[in-house]
């Protein structure tokens, strides 16, 4: 049995309760773009456009952002003005479609007095409207207002010219350039351009200063360009006669908005957003962005002590994970406490719970894909560390030492779980070898060749450790005794490389070779793997005129594996158990062989009018195991129904996704070579509404027809081979009502309703999928208490896990133990309801030029017994409930600069 290059593993027997934790620990599974808002200025620092270089949008709709055509000053708060303090306000304004403002809500608040000087003298704006298709519409934009103490004196170069004669209209525009935390930059480009558009330059030096002599009065349009940091447009007006001197403060482009489904209309049928506020704020998962994930519509809680993605309905190896376009094995550590890759060093994360667009293939479920963000290149060095109960963390960026136009990235994570939990075990009369300690790092470079594209080389890793003996023999099991160990890890070197060819076509490319290692073992059985994958993906995205954009691209995957098994034949995610592993003689294995998975998509992104976007797509992939071809048509389809406020968005898709067959499943002889992968068709139809200015909803119906699914069939010899004759459907449905944030609040209610039936044969009923939870209802939310304090809850309420029950058993005395005999009807008991309640509590202080902040996460905070399974005595007359974790207390520290 060779691995799967990213392994897909049963779990293990609910009856040997700790090493269905270690399989779970090493399942392999698998949100849309982390997305910076610039925040407009405008006049004396307080500005007008937002201006983030985006991802090219897709041909459609020529849309112009409201112009500021009339600035308000803002009254400075004589507080403020008297201690010398200055400040920034972040707000949101909504502008109709004849350019007022009507309304004007702080998100980021300065205090002081600024907010309420801002948002009054914002309400007075006048603006150009937003223009869709050369016609006014409404629009909300953020709006960065700035107070600074800016200095108005008589310019040194005017002087009379004899007595009661008229002074010389001399004219100066100075002032200086800086980061958030104060820090002048150097080599900053600042363009002033006059009515005319006639322009002049000034570059800005060490200590981040600028200036610009002889302009005639009137008003200017300032842009601030730096490298780093996002692009500034600022309206100045400049008198007769006078010195202004003005200080900007520009953003870097690492501080970003976490978007999960996408920024602009996604080539696929769902879109939800969540900002980096929330992604950091959620209670019980410890800031860690991956793990909100299991927050949203659509996603089943899992097991306790159990890091699996289970996705509408399917089992969690039929999720794929990517980071930067390459697949890797494993989404979360031992025990689902921590993702695999921090949240401080993430750009996006995209995440597809169906319906997913043909640049995926091989997976029938969903997608995770992870995108890591570019370097800080601000030619300083900045850093970040982090420690709580679970674990601790350290990162640190900037330029690389000695070499000229390089940026580096480099993190480190160790947990501490085998400081507590080592106790735990031995009080539980387990000698501990070397407890449960995972840990990850990436390190990553990058520069820029030229303007438009950019080259990436990064060297990711994950390892899981676990290592103990069983002293006492399993009752149910007598082979479950002796050494239990696992050992589960990664390694990716990767190359990426991205270059727009020309403001229409786009190219971008990653290659990557890793190694995945499974290693598992109880006494003399044992599952030990290593894979060595070699991926390339390729993507040229092309604007073929008005209206269509096309996206071709190359999926390769090759992989070298090795394997080393001695383990009785596992049964397929669904299906019952067959019996102790006492009576069922164990098969050997020891093989090399390589995989060739070759793939290649075509989608086209049509906008026929302004409302309407037609995505039609095609994938096709060959697997070398099986011998075999799959062609993937998809279609997915948004419609704006109402533009402008309140939005209203109907969505839809259909699509065929195909699986090829786990390698285990493909050699004898545990498996067979005449099989082929399974199928899934994908239907989605659904909407998005705004029910207020902050409160919107979106729901949506799905249903996934399968068929070919890969099942186990009794063979001649009295054993079991495979074939695809299994069958199901996964239906349901996904609703989320959403409170945007604003400056105090941010929560929403999220509820999935399903069912997910599987048929392993034609001549069997359907039953109750292993992962089937009919309600998932999940409310969350955050609130800012001020001075630095935030407090947040979340609670969950879930249908129990489906199980069949064992109603008697048979004496096998050869093998001297206990044949459980399970009720007939398969899955037709179910686990009590789970509920849980979670609580977080932060303080943060802010020292200008570094940050720090502490916070208290706290899971389970009423000690929960929520059952997880049941474990059954040596000849199944009796059983106790096996229930998940206790309540975990995480305080933690966090300091950055």
């Amino acid at each position: 049995m060779l691995p799967d290059p990213c392994p897909r593993r049963d779990p293990k027997r609910r009856r040997f309760a700790l090493a269905v934790a270690i399989g779970a620990a090493v399942s392999c599974f698998g949100a849309r773009a982390l997305a910076q808002g610039a925040v407009p200025r405008g006049g004396s620092g307080a500005a007008v456009a937002p201006d983030k270089t985006p991802d090219k949008p897709a041909p459609g709709p020529q849309v112009i952002p409201p112009q500021l055509k009339q600035f308000v000053s803002a009254t400075y708060p004589a507080d403020a003005e008297k201690q010398g303090l200055e400040g920034n306000v972040v707000l949101q304004l909504d502008i109709d479609a004849e350019g007022k403002v009507t309304g004007a809500t702080v998100v980021n608040p300065a205090g002081h007095g600024f907010d309420e000087a801002a948002a009054e003298a914002a309400k007075q704006f006048t603006f150009a409207p937003a223009l869709r298709n050369g016609k006014a519409v409404a629009a909300r934009i953020l709006y960065r207002y700035s107070f600074t103490l800016a200095v108005k004196v008589k310019d040194p170069g005017a002087s009379d010219k004899g007595a009661g004669g008229p002074p010389v209209p001399t004219t100066t525009l100075s002032g200086a350039v800086r980061a958030g935390t104060d820090v002048p930059i150097a080599g900053a480009n600042v363009i002033v351009r006059d009515v005319n558009g006639q322009e002049k330059t000034a570059r800005t030096g060490e200590d981040g200063a600028w200036s610009l002599i002889d302009l005639p009065p009137g008003q200017y349009t300032v842009l601030v360009q730096a490298p780093g940091y996002q692009k500034l447009e600022v309206q100045e007006n400049v008198a007769r006669g006078e010195a202004t001197e003005v200080v900007y403060r520009l953003v870097p482009e690492g501080e970003l908005q976490v978007v999960i489904r996408g920024t602009r209309p996604p080539r696929e049928v769902t879109r939800r957003t969540l900002e980096r506020r929330e992604i950091e704020r959620i209670p019980g998962t410890n800031g860690d962005a991956l793990r909100s994930l299991q927050n949203l519509p659509g996603v089943a809680r899992p097991p306790g002590f159990a890091g699996l993605l289970i996705v509408r309905g399917s089992a969690p190896n039929d999720t794929a994970v990517f980071v930067d376009g390459t697949s890797i094995p494993l989404i979360y550590h031992f025990g689902g406490l921590s993702s695999a890759v921090p949240t401080e060093l993430l750009e996006k994360i995209d995440f597809y719970p169906g319906n997913f667009s043909a640049q995926f293939g091989r997976v029938t479920g969903g997608v995770v894909d992870v995108g890591l963000r570019s370097p800080k290149s601000d030619g300083k060095y900045h850093g970040m560390g982090q420690f709580d109960l679970i674990d601790g963390r350290a990162l640190l960026e900037g330029p690389v030492p000695f070499v000229k136009g390089w940026n580096f990235a480099a993190a480190f994570r160790r947990s501490w779980v085998d400081t507590w939990l080592k106790p735990v075990l031995t009080s539980l009369g387990t000698s501990v070898s070397a407890a449960p300690v995972y840990y990850d790092w990436q390190l990553y470079a990058e520069t820029k060749p030229s303007p438009r594209s950019s080259f990436r080389v990064s060297f990711l890793g994950s390892d899981d450790r676990l290592e103990l003996l069983v002293k006492d023999t399993a009752d149910v099991d007598p082979v479950l005794t002796g050494n239990l160990k696992a050992h589960t890890g990664f390694l990716r070197l990767m190359a990426r490389y991205q270059n727009d060819l020309s403001d229409d076509v786009s190219l971008s490319s990653v290659t990557a070779y890793g190694k995945n290692t499974i290693e598992v073992g109880l006494g003399a059985l044992f599952f030990n793997t290593q894979s060595y994958p070699l991926t390339n993906r390729t993507e040229l995205t092309a604007r073929l005129g008005h209206g269509a954009t096309a996206h071709v691209g190359l999926d390769m995957f090759y992989s070298n594996a090795d394997a080393d098994v001695r383990a009785p034949q596992p049964p397929r995610p669904g299906e019952p158990s067959a019996g102790p592993f006492a009576t069922r003689p164990p098969l050997r294995l020891i093989a090399s062989n390589s995989i060739y998975r070759p793939g290649a998509y075509a989608e086209l992104e049509m906008v026929p009018y302004r409302r309407l976007k037609l995505v039609p797509g095609i994938r096709v992939d060959y697997a070398s195991m099986v011998n075999v071809w799959d062609v993937s048509p998809r279609f997915n389809a948004r419609y704006a129904l109402i533009e402008g406020f309140p939005r209203t968005t109907l969505k839809g898709g259909v699509g065929v996704y195909h699986a090829p067959p786990q390698v285990s499943e493909t050699f004898p002889p545990f498996g067979s070579r005449t099989i082929h992968s399974n199928r899934a068709i994908h239907y989605a139809l659904g909407f998005e509404q705004d029910l207020t200015r902050q409160i919107e909803v979106s729901f949506e119906g799905f249903y996934k027809d399968l068929d070919q699914l890969v099942s186990r069939t009794p063979d001649e010899t009295g054993g079991f081979s495979y074939a695809n004759l299994g069958s199901g459907y996964v239906v349901g449905t996904e609703t989320l009502i959403k409170y945007k944030p604003d400056s105090r609040f941010f929560g929403w209610l999220a509820y999935t309703l399903s069912r997910s039936m599987r048929r392993p044969m034609p001549d069997e009923p359907l039953a109750l999928f292993m992962w089937d939870q009919t309600h998932i209802l999940t409310v969350l939310g955050s609130y800012r208490l001020g001075r630095g304090w935030e407090f947040g809850a979340r609670f969950r309420l879930v249908t129990g896990n489906a199980v069949t029950p064992i109603v008697g058993s048979l004496y096998n005395a050869n093998s001297g133990s206990y044949v459980e005999i399970r009720a007939s009807e398969t899955k037709n008991e179910r686990l009590p309801m789970f509920n849980q309640l979670d609580l977080r509590v932060d303080k943060r202080w802010d020292y200008g030029t570094w940050k720090l902040s502490t916070y208290l996460d706290v899971q389970n905070v009423y000690w929960a017994q929520n059952v997880e399974d049941y474990n059954y005595n040596y000849n199944y007359t009796q059983r106790t409930k096996i229930t998940g974790l206790p309540i975990i207390p995480s305080l933690g520290v966090r300091g950055e600069f």
